[in-house]
């Protein structure tokens, strides 16, 4: 599988476009989340001194090394914040992690250590979890939810997960995200993106560029909706002119520290 960047340990974590707030928020039921709009500058940081001078009207940080101070002085500057959450796969230094049942336990992620993958089809199980994290993101002011480790399909997981126990899960993802008033977007998983584009707020994809894979993210930016693309390799010469038109994308070291550049 593809590198995935994400939040390490403790030992090693440590955790705009200025303007007008776009006062964009999906209605449901009485219930209201942000909607954003494609083509928003962006960051993405889960490792090193947390940098908030670099400009972009949306930021991308982990649900539990960030604090409610930092989400609300990024507000104060009309800048949203999305909360990551690796939903489908357990990492044994959360907080969380002795809630975890051992049958949802799966073989270890290749070159994550501490890191294994999730059963996605004991849903009853995993989404009370993932509802607790998400009750954490909201107290914290986050805006919207990225959950990480959705293509266990993919994988060798340890578990028979099909592509429609993926669809199940994030699909009470997203009920769960929208009941609280939180976004939420779809991580990589292009194979259930098109049962999912229509029920989710964004997506973030990792490496589309570098796999030739940034089309398929075509009825996202038709439908107006924000494609947040990180690529972990090239440079901007090599890499901007090949991103279609309205897709966010930054190029950052996999390791995800403060810096970017973008397209």
């Amino acid at each position: 599988m593809r590198g995935h960047g994400r939040p390490g340990p403790p030992a090693v974590r440590e955790c705009r476009r200025n303007g007008p707030e776009r006062r964009n928020v999906e209605r449901q039921a009485g219930r209201t989340w942000w909607k954003p709009a494609r083509g928003q500058s962006w960051q993405i940081q889960y490792s090193g001194a947390l940098d908030t001078s670099v400009k972009a009207s949306v930021y991308n940080l982990d649900w539990e090394g960030t604090s409610t101070k930092t989400v609300t002085a990024l507000h104060r500057r009309n800048i949203k914040v999305i909360c990551y959450i690796n939903a489908g796969g357990y990492e044994q230094w959360r907080p969380d992690a002795k809630k975890f049942p051992a049958s949802t336990l799966g073989k270890p992620l290749d070159d994550w250590p501490g890191e294994r993958w999730l059963d996605v089809r004991q849903r009853a199980k995993l989404a009370p979890i993932m509802a607790k994290r998400m009750d954490v993101c909201k107290a914290k002011g986050f805006d919207a939810v990225d959950p990480d480790n959705m293509d266990g399909y993919a994988a060798t997981s340890g578990f028979p997960i099909k592509q429609s126990d993926a669809v199940a899960y994030q699909r009470q993802l997203i009920a769960d995200a929208h009941k609280r008033g939180l976004a939420i977007g779809l991580k990589n998983s292009l194979e259930i993106l098109p049962q999912l584009q229509t029920s989710i707020d964004f997506a973030v994809n990792e490496e589309c560029v570098a796999y030739d894979e940034c089309d398929r993210y075509a009825p996202m930016l038709a439908a107006n909706k924000p494609v947040f693309n990180v690529e972990y390799s090239g440079s901007a010469a090599s890499v901007c002119s090949r991103v279609p038109k309205g897709m966010s994308t930054i190029i950052k070291p996999l390791e995800l520290t403060a810096r970017r550049s973008a397209c």
